[in-house]
């Protein structure tokens, strides 16, 4: 490249140095008598104008080899930092795909995140109706077992009644009172649950002329089911039963007949007994 621009520019000077030098012989206008002096001296102001010209070209040359030099380490240079930002340029695309790498690696646990998250708020779910059930089995376990067996006096003998009206009884001995259905307190027995109820009773008395010896099944305040005996003397004992369809909330008792007696003792006559057979 250097020698590509060196040789046009030595013949350019070379051509520049060649015209001026016959441009000058040309114009100069020698008289006739110094001729003979003149064409004495041309020799030496031709060899002055070669010498001029070689000089002129050999600082062409210099100057123009300290150009090349200087582009030369211009152009290391250059290059030296297009390598730079060439190998910077690599470093940066590697890291982009890095970067594009652990996007994407970020958004796949992202999504396995996010699919963890469901499956545990399924699981939990999962686990909570879980729970829920077996709180409500265990429930309807209580529930399902419900059964009571009672006697009117909790201690002693004796005769109550009779009354002019119904009286409710509260049957005060309790044998069984599973799923706590029964209160002896108040003689209700409530219903836990929806289901099939069956309940018995037993009512016992001294034979009188003037009164029988009754009770009512109550459910609800309606009338059931009656257990009734009339005896003038004696010992007289009557009993009856039923299967009742009870919503949660109802109440089953009995009733002391109007004008009626009954008696209990330490033999247990007189008894109220109830149990679930199956929920609904």
């Amino acid at each position: 490249m250097e020698r590509t621009m060196c040789f046009p520019l030595l013949l350019l000077i070379c051509s520049l140095s060649t015209a001026q030098l016959q441009t000058e012989s040309d114009n100069e206008i020698i008289p006739h008598g110094k001729q003979t002096e003149s064409q004495g001296r041309e020799p030496t102001n031709v060899s002055d104008h070669q010498q001029t010209c070689t000089q002129d070209i050999n600082a062409v040359l210099r100057e123009m080899s300290a150009a090349l030099a200087e582009q030369r380490v211009e152009m290391r240079h250059l290059q030296r930092e297009n390598e730079a930002q060439t190998a910077k340029l690599r470093e940066l695309e590697l890291q982009k795909t890095e970067v594009d790498k652990l996007k994407q690696q970020l958004k796949a646990q992202a999504a396995e995140l996010s699919n963890t998250r469901a499956e545990l708020n399924n699981m939990t779910f999962r686990t909570d109706v879980t729970e829920n059930q077996v709180e409500a089995l265990k429930r309807d376990n209580e529930v399902k077992q419900v059964a009571f067996s009672t006697c009117l006096l909790a201690s002693g003998s004796g005769t109550i009644g009779p009354f002019n009206t119904q009286t409710p009884l509260v049957f005060r001995y309790v044998v069984t009172n599973i799923g706590n259905a029964y209160n002896p307190n108040t003689g209700f027995f409530i219903a836990p649950v929806r289901g099939a109820y069956h309940f018995e009773f037993y009512i016992a008395a001294h034979g009188d002329p003037s009164h029988v010896s009754a009770a009512v099944l109550v459910k609800n305040g309606e009338h059931i089911f009656i257990a009734y005996e009339h005896q003038t003397s004696g010992f007289s004992k009557s009993a009856n039963g039923a299967t009742l369809l009870l919503e949660v909330g109802d109440v089953v008792q009995l009733h002391l007949w109007a004008n009626a007696k009954i008696y209990d003792s330490g033999n247990r006559h007189s008894t109220f007994s109830g149990n679930l057979l199956f929920t609904m």
